[in-house]
């Protein structure tokens, strides 16, 4: 989920430890305990700095590691260690257990949105993505801010939070549902065997399609009951111009993340391009997550790019061969 979303959880399981009779009754504990879960809720994103070493790194190891099972011990002993110091006289235990409590559910929320996470690890490096929340969900964030304000009002925070999280529970299994229903409805549709996925967005009516047959990938959109299909890739054999681009490390990072891409080349006046494209993230343009090399005529590469970029033209000028950047300077 977003930044804003994990924040508000971490301040929603703070208000829910209230139910817990030790919280309660000391008012050290239950600072401690927020300052646990509002770390917690953003402890795993700290791998968000890895943009600094590149988008490369990024993708690569961005929800994967810090999501894993091992990584949900290691952020609740430094977090509830590190507060516990501040803080002495309080139960470790019950800021241990509200601690893991915030670091769970962050992993836990972000396996519902279509980026996924590497939670599975060390067991598998297999991404895990339900596509059944869009990464900002009004509804999830809405019911938070209603339950801030009636604590705010003066309502007991146990209690408040017990139903907001019963309300997103019921909600989450709702969206399971009708996930499954909907992708019964598309299949029926295209009438074609291969794997299907939905993409959830900021509306709860419409979701984007990405059917993967046997001959081709089918890109499209449902909005309520209507199935629109946009484009249609048919699938071809790797060519030596993509081979050569394959050993490129961004287009490793990005073919180790994506499990859709779509791949074609084309003749530059350089050279070649070799262009990747991941087919979940469709714009009205283009489509925005990608993995691009250039390479000369004698398939070397010259340069490449990969990541997510909603304007095309940013994309070339991150992309300018240097000896053509020098000309039109």
């Amino acid at each position: 989920m977003d930044t804003g979303t994990h924040i508000a959880m971490g301040f929603g399981l703070a208000g829910l430890a209230y139910m817990d009779p030790a919280v309660a009754a000391q008012p050290e504990l239950a600072s401690a305990v927020l300052l646990g879960t509002l770390i917690g809720s953003q402890a795993p994103d700290i791998d968000t700095v890895l943009k600094l070493k590149g988008n490369a790194t990024y993708i690569r190891n961005h929800r994967g590691r810090s999501h894993s099972i091992p990584a949900l011990l290691i952020w609740t002993g430094l977090i509830s260690g590190g507060v516990y110091l501040f803080h002495p006289g309080i139960s470790f235990l019950h800021l241990l257990l509200w601690t893991l409590l915030a670091v769970v559910v962050h992993v836990s929320i972000d396996l519902f949105n279509s980026y996924g996470t590497q939670a599975g690890r060390p067991f598998t490096k297999r991404w895990i993505a339900l596509n059944v929340i869009n990464i900002f969900d009004p509804f999830i964030m809405g019911i938070h801010i209603l339950g801030f304000l009636f604590w705010e009002a003066g309502l007991h925070p146990g209690h408040i939070f017990s139903v907001v999280y019963a309300v997103m529970l019921t909600y989450i299994v709702q969206r399971v549902v009708a996930y499954r229903r909907l992708l019964t409805y598309v299949k029926a549709n295209l009438g074609e065997e291969g794997h299907y996925i939905l993409q959830p967005t900021i509306r709860w009516t419409r979701w984007g399609i990405v059917a993967d047959t046997a001959a081709a990938y089918y890109v499209g959109e449902l909005r309520n009951k209507e199935i629109i299909w946009h484009d249609t890739f048919y699938k071809k054999d790797e060519n030596t111009i993509i081979e050569k681009a394959k050993a490129d490390e961004n287009v490793q990072a990005f073919l180790s993340f994506t499990r859709h891409p779509h791949v074609y080349t084309a003749k530059r006046e350089f050279g070649y391009e070799v262009r990747w494209i991941d087919l979940r993230y469709r714009t009205k343009t283009h489509y925005a997550f990608v993995a691009i090399v250039h390479l000369d005529e004698q398939l070397n590469i010259l340069t490449s790019y990969t990541g997510w970029e909603y304007r095309e033209h940013k994309i070339e000028e991150k992309l300018l061969v240097p000896e053509l950047a020098l000309e039109k300077s």
